[in-house]
């Protein structure tokens, strides 16, 4: 912040001058001065005009800041950036002045250069720590206060500000459900004398990145019948029929079914949207207005499918009113209609399952002879021939399938709607205590959804061929099932929820001879949401106070604690308190780094605490034992009589069952370098979440438990311990090179975390869970194919997964008892990255920018444990199989031997399935072209900008097709829009 004489330049980032303010040394003066833009133009409105010395407040293009007038023996401007303002833990503060584990980004900025549809998209490229949670731990989204859902009930065109809380002092205001991590969204607002009508347009396409290879249907015929001989079994299919697969001359008699040819899905689908933003107001009453719409429809190209899509629609409002001095007001509304129409069936999971060869989706009915009237007529009455061409095609075994389904299915529409109602009353006791103001806030959202639909019933037909003189005929058709379409809707799913919160709030906010300044705050807050099949309604409430205190911006000293409640504990141990301290020094104000050359800003903050939640525990009564009568066990007695259905308890009572507890120290640092080249946000942190609820076999007799029937008398207790140590960071550089200006940001996360704690009785302590990572993977370590059967015998453990065969993998025995079994699994590696960073670039040439994200994980693994890889029985083959064990390809083998039976040897979590998820991902390239104001100064257009986007581009990684592959599900897509921008 700077203090600079009047007459002098204004310019803190904002984009305006001050023409000299004409002014007499006295105590009432007249004040006058211009807000100019800095090429001079006046901004209308931003004009202050006043005879008393006090605070105003000026709106102009760049954001609202404050004037502070003095007299004296020389007049002095304050000024206090809008975009220098941090919505922080129920206050709002400078930038400046945020404690250690705080970040934030204001989006409007970021959506100049980068749009995007999703409010969090993107976070990770700037803000440290965060990678879709915070420190490996999910996080309490709140709009305006308010928990709601970031994905569904906003957009980012509605954000004027995103702050993420990681530090224990940061979120103890917020109590229980807050323990993991706070994403604060605060939405867009009037702005008074700054009249605006926002206009964005959006297009584009998305084009699958990937799709599942599966084999054809003559390879899949030829590949069955050498599991079957693997397996010792005859062949099923005869060589005559694989090649006539293998011909493909007659694709409905020999069918070859493959879910991703175009002949049912589109190169790429659409998605396009358009938003209006209409603000402004006096200062009295300010208003902002969002109104959007948005469709996309999918990849589905026949039937049903072609009419899939969905329509969202929103309306947001939010109103301020200045009644007077003292009172003020806000009320906020939103409006979301959400229509999602799709085809009856499961399209994609089929994909993942139906075998090329089972049928033909359509039976062409030119193959039916002309003078076959029987067949003829059966074509005739049905109700689905589709193009007038194709009966619907099937089997015995198929009498319906993902076709059909589409085709003649029906379909169904999933309509939601929601309403979110907030309204807050501010009140100004200035008069009673100056500094002192009062602030209470209620909020009602109703969220609900139903679906309606038309299911219809469907026949299909399997022919039967005859081939008389080289001709191909239908000589019948069998018919399996009727067609019924009755027209009736169906209406079912309903689902509903309702989330209450309400927040009351006295605060105290006093700078006393511009040396101390004080802050305090004194609220009660608290949430309860009821939802469609959850008995118990979720609730949360607490009280908390904040005391902070700063010495000339250069001490800091706060304390942040809650007094918590909740039903979850035993009723002796429903209330606790959770305080947390956290001081901060700004070196860079000490004499000593007064004329630093390299140091503009450098802070220090430190934070400890102990956070009580109750998130980790999944029902309420968790403290309670309970009965319940088992229909599936009988107890015998000696007159024969086996109809007494046992009564089992399934749990103990524990009346000290309590809160876990979030104990953390957090060390930070902030620094600007070289005149703002370079700035650093860094955060140290070790985190520790004790007692978390589990059920303690090892800690209580065996008797306690019992096999069956199934009884326990175990309760819950505060058992485990989870750590979490390591540091995040935020690195951003700014230069201007010639004519171009470059911004590199660089933000990174290295986690380590690990179980202190576990209900571990291993008989080898290498498969304690104590000691190992969080998300540690475990399995059997592989050794390679069983060569032979001589190589079975002779190898020093037996599996206990079933016979093996060559072919099959071999296990490390790790115990050395000489069978292979889950006493031989071990840690395998981490399932998630335990680095994860980010990376954005910025280059200004002109009225053109340009625009690069990234986002990179480093030191994770996964598991290919899905039907693709895992195949067996009668599954689908895909290409992973093409390299299988066999006599002739033993010595280049990566796949094991195909069977028909369950392959428990084989299919299960090891390292031989296992492979590193590093990757970096080209997340986002955007080129964005501004007219300049000169072209458009005679025009109602103030600004106009276009560009060009592309997301989720590149996947550079050695695991690359893995990754970008969707296996039962819609595929991965690139996106590519075009969108315009402008304001009136």
């Amino acid at each position: 912040m700077k203090y600079i004489q009047i007459g002098m330049c204004l310019c803190m980032g904002l984009a305006c001058f001050m023409q000299p303010i004409r002014a007499q040394k006295q105590s009432q003066v007249r004040v006058e001065a211009v807000v100019r833009t800095p090429q001079g133009e006046p901004i209308p409105g931003a004009v202050i005009n006043s005879n008393e010395i006090k605070a105003y407040t000026v709106a102009d293009a760049a954001g609202t800041f404050s004037l502070n007038i003095s007299a004296g023996g020389k007049f002095i401007v304050k000024a206090v950036g809008y975009k220098d303002q941090v919505v922080d833990a129920f206050r709002t503060v400078e930038r400046r002045d945020l404690q250690g584990g705080v970040s934030y980004i204001d989006l409007p900025e970021f959506m100049k250069k980068d749009y995007t549809t999703y409010s969090l998209d993107g976070l990770q490229s700037y803000i440290g720590g965060y990678t879709g949670a915070i420190w490996g731990q999910g996080a309490l989204v709140l709009i305006d206060g308010v928990p709601r859902d970031a994905s569904a009930d906003i957009r980012p065109s509605e954000i004027e500000q995103i702050t993420v809380l990681k530090g224990v002092g940061a979120v103890a205001l917020y109590g229980s459900r807050a323990a993991k991590g706070v994403v604060q969204i605060t939405t867009k607002r009037g702005k008074a004398y700054d009249r605006a009508i926002d206009v964005r347009a959006n297009t584009g396409l998305y084009v699958p990145k990937r799709y599942p290879k599966y084999l054809s249907s003559w390879e899949y015929m030829t590949l069955y019948n050498e599991a079957l001989r693997n397996d010792g079994l005859s062949s099923l299919y005869d060589d005559h029929a694989i090649l006539n697969h293998w011909k493909g001359e007659n694709p409905y008699r020999f069918p070859s079914i493959d879910f991703y040819s175009s002949d049912y899905l589109k190169k790429a689908y659409n998605k396009s949207d358009a938003t209006v933003e209409v603000s402004g107001g006096t200062e009295r009453a300010r208003f902002y207005t969002n109104m959007g719409i948005g469709h996309e429809n999918t990849l589905l190209n026949f039937g049903e499918g072609k009419n899939e899509g969905n329509l969202r629609f929103n309306v947001r409002g939010n109103i301020d009113f200045k009644f007077n001095e003292v009172l003020s007001a806000a009320v906020d509304a939103s409006v979301i209609l959400n229509n999602n129409r799709y085809a009856n069936g499961n399209y994609w999971g089929a994909a993942a399952t139906l075998r090329p060869n089972r049928f033909s989706p359509l039976i062409p009915v030119s193959y039916i002879e002309t003078d076959n009237t029987a067949a003829l007529l059966q074509a005739q009455n049905s109700n689905h021939l589709i193009d007038g061409k194709y009966l619907l095609g099937g089997s015995q075994l198929d009498q319906t399938n993902p076709f059909a389904d589409v085709y003649a299915g029906g379909y169904a529409k999933n309509n939601s709607r929601q309403f979110q109602l907030t309204a807050g009353l501010n009140f100004n006791l200035e008069k009673l205590l100056k500094g002192l103001t009062f602030k209470t806030q209620f909020a009602v959202d109703y969220s609900s959804s139903y679906v309606e639909s038309y299911t219809n019933s469907y026949a299909v037909y399997e022919p039967s061929w005859y081939t008389p003189e080289g001709q191909v005929y239908i000589d019948r058709l069998t018919k399996y099932g009727e067609d019924r379409s009755n027209g009736k809707q169906n209406v079912g799913g309903s689902w509903y929820q309702q989330t209450m919160a309400f927040t009351a709030q006295l605060n105290y906010e006093r700078a006393i001879e511009n040396k101390h300044n004080i802050n305090a705050i004194l609220l009660a807050t608290g949430h309860q949401r009821t939802e469609t099949g959850i008995y118990h309604k979720t609730s949360n409430a607490n009280l908390g106070i904040h005391l902070g205190y700063n010495y000339q911006h250069k001490y800091y000293a706060d304390f942040d604690g809650a007094i918590i409640h909740s039903a979850k504990m035993a009723p002796k141990k429903r209330n606790a308190f959770s305080p947390t301290v956290t001081l901060g020094w700004r070196i860079s104000s000490e004499d000593f780094l007064a004329d630093s050359p390299i140091i503009d800003d450098l802070k220090l903050t430190a934070s400890a605490g102990i956070l009580h939640t109750d998130i980790d525990f999944s029902s309420y009564y968790m403290y309670q034992g309970y009965y319940t009568q088992t229909n599936g066990a009988y107890y015998g007695w000696g007159d024969g009589a086996y109809t007494m259905q046992s009564t089992d308890s399934r749990r103990g009572d524990n009346m000290d069952l309590g809160f876990v507890k979030r104990k953390e120290i957090n060390i930070g640092l902030e620094a600007s370098l070289l005149k703002k080249l370079l700035t650093v946000n860094a955060n140290f942190f070790v985190n520790r979440m004790e007692g978390m609820p589990v059920q303690p076999y090892t800690a209580y007799p065996g008797w306690f438990s019992t096999g069956w029937p199934n009884s326990s008398f175990i309760p819950y207790v505060n058992f485990d311990i989870d750590q979490r140590i390591g540091v995040d960071f935020a690195v951003n550089l700014n230069k201007r090179m010639g004519q171009v200006d470059l911004g590199l940001g660089l933000t990174g996360t290295y986690l380590t975390s690990k179980a202190i704690k576990r209900d571990d009785l291993y008989n080898d302590t290498y498969q304690n869970r104590a000691g190992k990572p969080l998300d540690a993977m475990w399995g059997l370590v592989s050794n390679g194919f069983y060569e032979s059967e001589e190589d079975i015998a002779n190898y020093d453990a037996t599996p206990s997964y079933g016979e093996v065969k060559p072919g099959d993998i071999k296990y490390v025995d790790q115990n050395n008892d000489g069978v292979i079994d889950s006493k031989d699994e071990v840690y395998l590696g981490h399932g998630s990255a335990p680095f994860s960073f980010g990376i954005s670039l910025t280059a200004k040439w002109k009225n053109f920018t340009l625009f690069a994200r990234g986002t990179g994980f480093i030191g994770g693994y996964g598991m290919k444990s899905s039907n693709y890889y895992w195949v067996y029985g009668d599954g689908k083959y895909s290409e992973e199989v093409l390299n299988r064990w066999t006599e002739d390809t033993k010595a280049t083998a990566t796949y094991p031997r195909l069977t028909t039976m369950s392959g428990d040897n084989n299919f299960r979590s090891s390292d031989f399935w296992m492979y590193k998820t590093n990757r970096f991902d080209l997340a986002k390239l955007q080129l964005t072209y501004d007219f300049s104001r000169e072209l458009l100064k005679n025009s109602i257009v103030h600004e106009l900008g276009v560009y060009i986007s592309g997301e989720n581009l590149l996947t550079l990684s050695k695991e690359r097709k893995v990754m970008e592959m969707n296996i039962g599900s819609t595929p991965q897509c690139r996106f590519f829009n075009l969108g315009v921008k402008a304001t009136f």
